[in-house]
């Protein structure tokens, strides 16, 4: 009984040990973007970027659709951190968001968002244009 219980604790801690161990071995790097957006109710934004990871520079494009309120037009100049990612196309994918806001001439910006791989995009910067949004919006991000 003492076997099988010591057995037991044994696989537990191995499990917690090994479901820690991915969490370990992810990165983090900087990513420095240009987003351009545009709409009357359904919105579109495009743009390109570069992720710093590991000592190496990579490109990036970026384009998104939102529907919702969107009206008028902006430019972001957006840079923060990347966390969570093992390898640079751990960056690319869709990423999501609901948010509120606008610009009148130039304004701060902050958001954090998620892909489906796990990736964490930390960013903040500023924002000059007219517009006012009250949307559900995806961003795409790829590798060029």
């Amino acid at each position: 009984m003492r076997l099988i219980s010591g057995l037991r604790i044994a696989l537990v801690a191995l499990v917690a040990v090994l479901g820690t161990v991915p969490a370990a071995l992810a990165d983090s790097g900087s990513v420095s973007i240009t987003i351009f957006k545009g709409g009357w109710f359904i919105g579109g934004s495009g743009g390109s970027g570069t992720l710093t990871f590991q000592g190496r520079r990579y490109p990036l494009s970026i384009g998104g659709l939102s529907a919702g309120l969107v009206f008028g037009a902006s430019k972001a100049n957006l840079y923060g951190r990347v966390s969570n990612i093992r390898r640079p196309s751990d960056v690319a994918g869709v990423y999501g968001a609901a948010g509120a806001g606008g610009a009148l001439g130039p304004g701060a910006q902050a958001i954090v968002l998620r892909n489906e791989k796990g990736a964490v995009l930390e960013l903040r910067g500023r924002q000059v244009g007219l517009i006012a949004n009250l949307d559900l919006s995806g961003m795409a991000v790829a590798l060029r």
